[in-house]
């Protein structure tokens, strides 16, 4: 049995925008031609890729699977169709970010904006394995990550070196101190982000290398979060120096006697490199180092 490419696209669509109005919309055709076409779909392979909730839709681990290949697929049809038109000027289209930081993306984004101004973006947050695995999934065209890999399938772009620093409240005991040694986070409270950041995996390596034991973890999922959590007291944050913004009675503390060098990496899929709005992001970023 031939898969309908009609059906395929519609159910694209429907599961990128998470509604068939939406999805309909988007694609100029009215929503009962769009729900007929994702319905045919489901009826002539006896699945079901959506769950129905009133107005809203969900994908089914089916549907979710079926997604990763369409996300695969409509992909390369633009590229195929950027490089076939041979696209030389960006007038308009959207680009996708994935980043561990916005710190690092929006300078890059700023000068693209300036020279296509047609152009719009979206920016997702997310820790550095999120952000590959929405890279290598297809749900984002390009990324940030503080993530070294060695994936044959993505291409890597060293944007900048920095360090990971502590940082405390005014009332902490390390506010009147420069720096500290690692050793001095025995019994101390930290702020961390969640598993799966590099902050978090390289801090806890250095840790177990020192031998040093700190006190009670607080666990958070942005690096807002952290600067949050220690200007409320809990404790010691540790995020990238180039990260640490003055303010809110919070004092900057080196580690010192440990290594705690990380970088930031721009990396896009190695198949997708020559799509004009990767191509731009790509040479956008490289600008800064």
């Amino acid at each position: 049995m031939a898969i309908s490419s009609s059906g395929l696209a519609a159910f694209h669509a429907v599961a990128q925008a998470e509604s068939f109005t939406k999805a309909a919309r988007a694609r100029n055709v009215s929503q009962p031609t769009l729900s007929a076409q994702v319905r045919a779909l489901e009826e002539a392979y006896g699945v079901r890729l959506f769950d129905r909730v009133g107005r809203s839709v969900k994908l089914t681990p089916l549907g979710q699977s079926l997604f990763v290949i369409t996300a695969r697929l409509f992909a390369a049809e633009d590229e195929a169709e950027a490089l076939l038109a041979g696209v030389r000027t960006l007038s308009r289209g959207h680009l996708r970010i994935a980043a561990d930081s916005a710190t690092h993306v929006m300078p890059a984004l700023g000068r693209i904006r300036d020279r296509h101004p047609g152009l719009t973006f979206s920016l997702s947050i997310g820790n550095s394995s999120d952000v590959l695995g929405q890279l290598l999934d297809y749900a984002a065209d390009v990324a940030v990550t503080a993530k070294q890999t060695s994936d044959p399938r993505i291409r890597s772009v060293r944007l900048s070196a920095d360090r990971l620093v502590g940082f405390v409240r005014g009332d902490h005991a390390f506010a009147d101190r420069s720096s500290v040694p690692i050793e001095a986070f025995v019994g101390q409270d930290v702020v961390l982000r969640e598993r799966g950041s590099v902050t978090r995996e390289v801090f806890e390596l250095r840790l177990a290398e020192a031998g040093v034991r700190p006190g009670h973890l607080l666990e958070v999922q942005t690096r807002e979060a952290v600067r949050d959590a220690v200007a409320t007291g809990f404790g010691i944050g540790v995020i990238f120096g180039a990260e640490f913004r003055d303010g809110e009675g919070l004092a900057r503390v080196e580690i010192t006697g440990a290594d705690l060098a990380v970088a930031e990496y721009a990396v896009c899929l190695e198949e997708r490199r020559r799509i004009p709005l990767v191509r731009s992001f790509m040479e956008a970023v490289q600008e800064e180092t």
